[in-house]
C-alpha cells in the first residue's frame, strides 16, 4: 500500500475504534433503539434517491438491512447503554471472525486451515480470561449481547457476499448499504416503540443537545459514508489480505479512547485477553487463509 493509502487506512479504523466512545456519550440521552433508528433513516434518505439501486436480489437487501440493524446495532448500543463498556464491546465484537468463518464453512463449503482452528483456539482463550475475570465494566449478560451482535455481524457478512455472488452488475458498497437501510427502519421502529415508548422517543429526540445530534451525524457521515467508502475504494485497488488486517486496530482504538475519555480501567488481566484476541485473530488473517 502507498503512504496515502496507508493513511487512509488509519483514519477508517481510528473512526471505527472511537466511535464506540461517541455512541457511548450519545446514548446517556439518545435510548439505544432510537438512536439505531435515527442513524438507518439518515443512511438511506435521501442516499436512495442520489443512488442507484445495487442490481441484486432484494432478499439480501432485505436480510443484510434487517440484520445489521436490529441485530448488530439494535444489540451492541443496548448493551453499551448499561452493561458493558465502550472498550470491552470493542474487542468482543471481534467475534464477528469466528462467526463468519464458520458459516462460510457450512453455507460455502470453504476449507479452514489448521492456522486458522489455531487462531480461533488462542483467540477463544482471551475471551474465556475476560469472561472470568468480569469486572463494573462488563456484565455476563452485555457479553452474551454483544456476541450476539457479533454473530448478527456475521449473518450480514454472509448475506453480503451472496448479494455480490447473485447481482447482476458489479456494484460498490455504498449504494447497497443505503439501499439496505431501508430495511433496518421497520424492525428498528417497531423495537423503539415497542421496547422504550413513543413518548420517550418524542422526549429524546426533542431533549436531545447538539452534541447527541453531531452524534447521529457521524454514525452516518463519518461510520458508514466514509468509513465503508474508503474501505470500498481500497479494497478495490488491494487484495482483501492486504486490507482487512487493519480491521485488528480498532479494538485498539476502542480500549484506548474509552480508557482516555471515559476513564475505564485496563487492569492487567484486560490487556492480557485483549492480547490473546488480536493475536488469534492476527493468525487467522494473516495465515488462515489459503488461496484456491
Amino acid at each position: 500500500m502507498t503512504p496515502r493509502h496507508v493513511a487512509l487506512a488509519f483514519l477508517v479504523v481510528a473512526v471505527w475504534g472511537t466511535n464506540f466512545v461517541v455512541a457511548k456519550i450519545a446514548l446517556r440521552a439518545i435510548p439505544p433503539f432510537l438512536f439505531v433508528l435515527l442513524r438507518f433513516v439518515f443512511c438511506a434518505v435521501p442516499f436512495v434517491f442520489l443512488l442507484p439501486r445495487p442490481r441484486t436480489p432484494w432478499r439480501w437487501l432485505a436480510v443484510y438491512g434487517a440484520v445489521l440493524g436490529a441485530g448488530q446495532f439494535g444489540l451492541l448500543f443496548y448493551a453499551m447503554g448499561e452493561a458493558i463498556s465502550p472498550g470491552l464491546a470493542s474487542l468482543v465484537i471481534q467475534a464477528q471472525v469466528f462467526f463468519t468463518i464458520a458459516l462460510s464453512a457450512w453455507l460455502f463449503r470453504e476449507r479452514v486451515t489448521a492456522m486458522a482452528i489455531a487462531g480461533c483456539t488462542i483467540a477463544v482463550a482471551g475471551f474465556a480470561l475476560i469472561a472470568s475475570r468480569l469486572d463494573a465494566s462488563a456484565t455476563p449478560l452485555g457479553v452474551a449481547m454483544v456476541l450476539g451482535a457479533a454473530l448478527s455481524w456475521a449473518i450480514a457478512n454472509i448475506a453480503g457476499k451472496k448479494a455480490v455472488a447473485e447481482a447482476a452488475a458489479p456494484f460498490t458498497m455504498l449504494p447497497f448499504i443505503a439501499w439496505a437501510s431501508l430495511f433496518a427502519i421497520p424492525p428498528l421502529l417497531f423495537l423503539t416503540l415497542a421496547l422504550e415508548g413513543p413518548q420517550v422517543a418524542w422526549h429524546a429526540m426533542r431533549d436531545a443537545s447538539a452534541w447527541d445530534w453531531l452524534a447521529v451525524a457521524w454514525q452516518v457521515v463519518g461510520n458508514t459514508l466514509l468509513g465503508f467508502g474508503v474501505w470500498s475504494f481500497l479494497l478495490s485497488r488491494y487484495d482483501a489480505a492486504v486490507v482487512s488486517p487493519w480491521a485488528l486496530v480498532i479494538p485498539v482504538f476502542g480500549m484506548a479512547s474509552s480508557a482516555l475519555f471515559l476513564g475505564e480501567p485496563l487492569p492487567a488481566w484486560k490487556v492480557a485477553g485483549a492480547a490473546l484476541v488480536l493475536a488469534g485473530l492476527a493468525m487467522i488473517v494473516f495465515f488462515g487463509t489459503r488461496r484456491r
